[in-house]
């Protein structure tokens, strides 16, 4: 009898233990469960803070800002709209997510190697902005929990935050990293004085790029043009052919890097005489030249009508014909609108005007001197 009794008290030992067992199971099953919820929703949450920071810096580049025209500030409420859009394009927890006022910061950072902080000083200079998306008591309810309600908590209060930004100002440029291809560089150089002219406002407004026929058409866009033709004045300090490669490009070379771009090859060979493409701490570069443009690219120029390229501006030439020497002090974005490199002098030009380009292989500047105009990087997360 004492023996049946113990085992019966063994037994119901056994199973209170297996009861317990098992709710101690289906606790941490349920804690595990709220908390994989969890970590979805902190995923969910960084995703639609980068996409909004990604897409709001992109806005920036694309703001008329770029160009010279409009509101610093206009442009920042722009990016702002932007942002609170693809951040509610991306579903958080089955919502979709609101931005407060407060979790878009649009500004300024100048080496992000070094420093993130953003100066919010200029709006003309911004190429940063940093999105915050959560979910919280104040701004989309906090992410709910399930079996933890047993537990006492019914929700968590979680929170994501990210900063895209840009380099808009370059002192150089050297062969893209890794994927490899050309620097989309034109062999011709500005003077930078009918540069800073025109962009006073001295110049002409005939032609407009049509983006959605990819063709120009006649009629002035409110960005003025200016003739990249040397006109003939036999002047030492006319506009001409500059040599990135080797010395004394030939026509053909010339013609490629008009409709490829400047190689690594050509970079190499710039480097193997002594020189390469970047600013020296006097803000100065000197390239090889040529005071012309050879009607022989004429129709290498045609081809790439209305596609972004990027020209060197110099400040000052010594020397005739091929033994020019430009002094290189800027680098800008351009497009050409028009060619015409037949008839009289006076007739022929090759008509372009400011124009963003997205480029790789730019150096970022380390001074606040503005070394490049209407160039920016591309757009990539720093945090």
């Amino acid at each position: 009898m004492f023996t049946t009794r113990r085992k019966r008290d063994r037994s119901g030992n056994v199973l209170v233990l297996t009861a317990l067992l098992m709710i101690v199971m289906f606790a941490v099953l349920a804690l595990a469960v709220d908390i994989g919820y969890l970590q979805m929703v902190e995923s969910e949450l960084q995703r639609s803070a980068d996409a909004a920071a990604i897409s709001a810096a992109w806005e920036l580049v694309a703001q008329d800002t770029a160009l010279g025209g409009g509101d610093g500030y206009l442009a920042a409420a722009e990016a702002r709209a932007v942002a609170a859009e693809y951040a509610g394009m991306n579903r958080v927890g089955s919502i979709a997510p609101g931005l407060a006022a407060g979790d878009v910061e649009i500004g300024y950072i100048r080496d992000p190697q070094t420093d993130l902080s953003m100066d919010f000083a200029d709006p003309a200079r911004f190429n940063a902005v940093m999105t915050r998306v959560g979910r919280t008591s104040e701004m989309n309810g906090e992410a709910p929990l399930f079996f933890a309600r047993v537990l006492g908590f019914d929700s968590q209060r979680l929170q994501a935050s990210a900063t895209a930004m840009y380099i808009n100002n370059f002192r150089g440029f050297r062969p893209p990293s890794g994927e490899g291809g050309n620097l989309m560089i034109l062999p011709f150089a500005l003077d930078r004085d009918t540069w800073v002219r025109m962009r006073q406002g001295e110049g002409n407004d005939d032609w407009t790029w049509d983006e959605d026929s990819h063709s120009v058409v006649a009629g002035g866009d409110g960005v003025l043009e200016v003739n990249l033709f040397p006109q003939g004045t036999g002047s030492p300090g006319n506009r001409g052919t500059v040599d990135i490669g080797p010395s004394n490009n030939s026509t053909s070379d010339i013609a490629r890097q008009i409709i490829n771009g400047v190689s690594a090859e050509d970079m190499q060979a710039l480097l193997d005489s002594g020189r390469s493409l970047e600013f020296d701490d006097f803000g100065e570069l000197p390239l090889n030249g040529d005071t012309g443009i050879s009607a022989g690219v004429k129709d290498e120029l045609a081809s790439i009508i209305g596609e972004p390229r990027i020209i060197p501006l110099f400040s000052a030439v010594e020397g005739p014909g091929n033994n020019a020497e430009y002094t290189i002090t800027c680098f800008v974005g351009v497009r050409i609108l028009q060619v015409k490199l037949t008839g009289s002098m006076s007739s022929k030009r090759v008509v372009i005007q400011p124009a963003r380009i997205v480029a790789r292989g730019g150096i970022p500047a380390t001074t606040d001197a503005q070394l490049s105009n209407f160039i920016f990087s591309p757009v990539w997360l720093v945090r």
